[in-house]
């Protein structure tokens, strides 16, 4: 039986990057476990990677048949060759798993294609692709194994026409008309690229507002922008039945929540985003006694610990904010608590970014959490209409938006909707790791013309109540 001194399975952002940062803090027998043909998890191979690429590809082909013309360019007959664009899509996704491959050999980690599963604390069970079984010992364990998406009850995914993210991801022609059932992040960038490739798109929220756990100023902004794209929402409905009819069309039946009338709909595609559940099914995690919480996830301590000594969890199977970014934290963490030292991660300052257009970024809390626990603050909105680059983009919706402590000014949250919010959005991550006030942020200067500048007129906002430009 092969030993080794930690055993990591899954190979998604949490898993390699625990894997290549243990071996980079000298432990020298490393392994990663993952059954997929190319390391990087979902987030490589059916989420954030191959999402981006259509976004950034939709975006392009949207703004050739309805914003080159402002700028002086001009096509003739432009046309849409979705079959290139996925090619596009492979192309990237198999470049960065090669990467990723690559430094699993510059680092000595031992790959298995494989599932595994627990025999003990110490033991995994590991089935390849052709059923062969292989035994392997660690001393340590980490769980890395991500996340699935929810379908709802009694619906079947046949990836074709009713799909989870994964199919909509690899669809073969635009549909007609597709709905998307949850306005989230998922949701919403897929609602993005095919509106943008020609699909009439509706999107179904059980909620009364999109992105529903943000900020409320933020989510009726984005709604207001995305209806202006042809996105259409139907709010406050859920979905009671769907199914592929004999007309060759998805059948759903909706329901409204505040009046419980049912309405029938019709649609080529529909797509399944409501959410995301931990992958622990295979891992017989029984055999081993890990506990896990009433939604199926496995309870850790601060330390990334189950309650097993030597096995660790984390990323999308442990709680918190489902975010590929997130599982790399913490896989960096892990490795440095297996080593010896003693990181620490403030959740609570880990940003998030919704990649439609506009972009959507934010962190720390919310106005609504502020409220809800009763803290005292202060809020000021700087709108990219008054910004001098968002101008020469042609890019003036959205704003700023900033919360801070009312007594010590110091940056509470801050909330953004704007082209490249999600890289805008890195000077708070600073400014809050780094307790500054409004002021110290007022202070900075920023490049001009910079779509950073809006962030600067916030903090001035803040600060005096009084910016520049407004």
């Amino acid at each position: 039986m092969k030993k080794f001194d930690v055993a990591v399975i899954g190979a998604g952002p949490g898993g390699y990057v625990a894997a290549i940062k243990l071996a980079q803090l000298g432990i020298e027998k490393v392994a990663c476990i993952d059954n997929s043909n190319l390391l990087g998890g979902t987030c490589l191979n059916v989420g954030c990677i191959p999402s981006k690429s259509l976004l950034y590809s939709s975006h392009k082909y949207s703004d050739a048949l309805s914003h080159f013309k402002e700028h002086g360019i001009e096509f003739d007959n432009i046309k849409l060759s979705l079959s290139n664009m996925m090619k596009r899509k492979g192309n990237i996704v198999q470049s960065l798993g090669n990467g990723i491959e690559f430094l699993f050999k510059k680092n000595k980690i031992t790959r298995f294609q494989g599932k595994a599963s627990f025999i003990s604390n110490s033991e995994l069970q590991i089935i390849d692709k052709q059923d062969a079984i292989e035994s392997i010992y660690a001393e340590k364990i980490i769980i890395a194994t991500g996340s699935s998406p929810i379908l709802p009850d009694g619906i079947n995914a046949d990836e074709k026409q009713i799909v989870t993210s994964t199919g909509a991801l690899s669809l073969e022609r635009v549909p007609d008309k597709m709905i998307v059932l949850g306005g989230g992040v998922v949701g919403l960038e897929m609602a993005s690229i095919w509106s943008r490739l020609g699909a009439k798109v509706h999107v179904i929220e059980y909620s009364d507002r999109i992105l529903a756990s943000g900020d409320t100023d933020i989510s009726k902004e984005a709604e207001k922008i995305f209806k202006g794209q042809g996105i259409e929402f139907i709010l406050s409905h859920k979905l009671l039945s769907a199914y592929v009819g004999a007309t060759g069309k998805v059948q759903l039946k909706v329901e409204c929540a505040s009046s419980n009338k049912k309405t029938i709909m019709e649609c080529d595609v529909l797509l399944s985003s409501i959410g995301r559940a931990p992958n622990t099914k295979d891992l017989l995690l029984e055999n081993v006694g890990v506990q896990l919480d009433d939604r199926g996830r496995i309870i850790t301590n601060n330390n990334f610990q189950t309650n097993i000594e030597n096995i660790f969890a984390i990323g999308d199977v442990k709680d918190g904010m489902m975010l590929a970014h997130k599982a790399s934290e913490e896989g960096v963490a892990v490795a440095q608590v297996i080593s010896g030292q003693k990181p620490h991660i403030d959740y609570n300052k880990i940003p998030s970014v919704v990649y439609t257009t506009p972009e959507i970024a934010s962190v720390g809390y919310s106005e609504d959490q502020l409220k809800k626990l009763g803290k005292k603050y202060n809020i000021a909105k700087f709108p990219f209409a008054a910004n001098s680059r968002a101008k020469t983009m042609g890019s003036t919706y959205g704003f700023v938006k900033l919360l801070s402590c009312k007594e010590s000014n110091a940056i509470l949250g801050g909330h953004i909707i704007s082209e490249n919010a999600g890289d805008l959005m890195a000077e708070l991550v600073v400014a809050m790791e780094f307790r500054a006030s409004a002021g110290d942020l007022a202070m900075i200067s920023h490049s001009h013309p910079s779509l950073s500048e809006a962030v600067k007129e916030a903090a001035m906002l803040l600060d005096c109540g009084k910016a520049l430009h407004i």
